[in-house]
């Protein structure tokens, strides 16, 4: 059953995180080893904020956040800049250059989901085209050797969505973190060492 203040929600308040999904992208970044001082990335989906804020201390005063999000952030953070808008009709590299970025990052995350509707089907749905729209932003806007996060709701067609994107990278993972709640679909999708998109095999289906 769904507990909005749960022991994670109430960590993440005494932490002064903007939410409890922090804690996943913790563990992530603690079993992979990813998000490194100095580094540029790229947050998709990035309100209430909570990534970002790990994400801005762990790649301290010498990297950079562009957070990219359809709601307006109502934090600051002194090495992210956040844009209100959309990653399908807007341009990316145009909001890269215009702030300063590379246009290719180390690494982009997704912490993503659709307003979920309750049927189980549809939001499973939802939530894998969210994840080709973020796969299609790093494919364009990673460095080789990059990273990708991505959170998705199991269901019949992940399977195939992984096998199509596993040729673009030399490593690619699974994990569903402690802090993901029981009765949670979700889990997330984490892809090392980008390959770049020559001679990949791409998409399937």
């Amino acid at each position: 059953m769904y507990k909005p203040n749960d022991f994670y929600a109430r960590k993440a308040k005494q932490e002064n995180f903007a939410a409890r999904s922090v804690y996943k992208l913790e563990a992530i970044d603690q079993k992979f080893k990813l998000l490194k001082s100095g580094q540029e990335l790229l947050d998709l989906g990035c309100s209430p904020g909570s990534w970002s804020q790990y994400a801005s201390q762990k790649i301290g005063s010498k990297g950079k956040i562009m957070g990219i999000d359809l709601t307006e952030m109502k934090i600051a953070l002194p090495n992210a800049i956040f844009i209100q808008g959309d990653i399908l009709t807007g341009s990316v590299s145009k909001w890269l250059l215009e702030a300063g970025f590379q246009t290719q990052l180390d690494g982009v995350i997704s912490d993503m989901a659709p307003n979920t509707t309750g049927v189980k089907i549809t939001d499973q749905s939802r939530s894998l085209a969210l994840c080709e729209m973020a796969f299609s932003v790093a494919t364009q806007h990673l460095r080789k050797g990059g990273y990708f996060i991505c959170k998705i709701f199991d269901g019949p067609d992940v399977q195939q969505f992984r096998e199509g994107i596993r040729p673009y990278f030399g490593k690619l993972s699974l994990l569903k973190p402690e802090s993901t709640r029981k009765e949670s679909k979700e889990f997330f999708i984490i892809g090392i060492d980008f390959q770049g998109i020559e001679g990949s095999k791409g998409l399937t289906g």
